[in-house]
């Protein structure tokens, strides 16, 4: 590790909505063990509305290559015009052999992650990833922040976006909303495939009595949501307001500020929505709460923890996807009322 004295870390960040969120645990802990520390981070474009509204978070480095690309000239290229801001330490949260070469090339003293996938040479702070004490994504992320001999697993903070009073006054104000304490989010989508998606069906029941007790239900989505976002509105009548597809990532981050209850499946927006400090009903299928959870006390979370689950498959392998069919609205709609 660097002298920490007014030290400048580049942090290579995830490409997944959720990872980001969870990596603010690192980006405080590291604010917190050295306050003048400057952090830099360097993701996809996309993330910039997380990393502005995350106070740790000194400037955003543009990513010029979308996930999955290699690019190796670009990446190579990028290290090398970095090499002027004077960075003490990378820390890389991706595992992957090319998200390693642009601090290689920027000449970057210490270059912190995992081996993942044979790093070895481009890290020369090279850590062994215990997944036994590491059982969880947000715990690994902050165990990068921490010197090698650091006990773990880590304690970790958990991560708070800030919100800007005018940026939501905007939103209210683009869509012609009435703010409300009685106003449920319904976050139907999973970016990873349908075996971590709650029936729209259960979703629609959901809303139906939520608007009969007076409350606004919101629809929340990409426009690979928008179908289920769909089904959802034309069985409450058409009566819940969807934003689905209409929203950037930053209005969506700031309309979830405004509702009161956020139903979302294992999704960017449930990380979103429990960095928010929303009271969250999680619904889990084939992925692992106890992985990638709601990080925010007031969360619930319901998983039926069957022998088959949780099989990380995008479709259920079996084929009845009883692992979200047999968690009922009900269940749902009590822990939406409990205290």
């Amino acid at each position: 590790m660097p002298d920490s004295k007014a030290a400048k870390i580049l942090v290579v960040g995830p490409s997944w909505v959720g990872d980001m969120v969870m990596a603010q645990s690192l980006f405080i802990t590291l604010k917190q063990a050295e306050p003048e520390r400057r952090i830099d981070v360097l993701a996809p474009a996309w993330t910039f509305s997380l990393l502005e509204r995350m106070p740790e978070v000194a400037s955003a480095i543009a990513m010029p290559l979308t996930h999955g690309q290699f690019g190796l000239m670009d990446r190579i290229r990028l290290g090398r015009q970095l090499r002027s801001a004077g960075y003490n330490q990378a820390i890389l949260l991706p595992n992957s052999w090319k998200s390693a070469l642009t601090p290689f090339f920027a000449d970057i003293p210490v270059r912190t992650g995992y081996v993942g996938e044979c790093r070895w040479g481009l890290l020369n702070d090279a850590r062994k990833l215990d997944k036994k004490r590491l059982t969880m994504t947000v715990q690994r992320f902050v165990a990068l922040g921490l010197p090698k001999t650091a006990s773990l697993p880590p304690d970790y903070p958990v991560p708070r976006i800030v919100i800007d009073a005018d940026r939501q006054r905007q939103v209210i104000e683009k869509f012609n909303l009435v703010p409300s304490e009685k106003i449920l989010a319904l976050c139907p989508g999973a970016e990873y495939g349908p075996a971590k998606r709650w029936p729209a069906g259960y979703y629609a029941e959901v809303a139906r009595q939520k608007i009969a007790q007076g409350w606004q239900v919101w629809l929340f989505g990409s426009d690979k949501d928008k179908d289920a976002a769909e089904s959802i509105n034309q069985e409450t009548g058409r009566q819940c307001i969807d934003f689905s597809g209409r929203t950037s990532l930053a209005e969506a981050v700031d309309l979830l500020s405004l509702a009161n209850t956020v139903v979302t499946n294992d999704s960017g927006l449930m990380h979103v929505a429990a960095a928010l400090d929303r009271k969250t009903v999680a619904v889990y299928g084939s992925s692992d709460p106890g992985f990638t959870p709601p990080l925010n006390q007031q969360a619930r979370v319901l998983s039926l923890n069957l022998e088959c689950a949780p099989c990380f498959k995008r479709e259920c392998p079996q084929g009845h996807t009883r692992c979200l069919t047999e968690i009922r609205p009900g269940q749902v709609l009590d822990l939406i009322t409990a205290d």
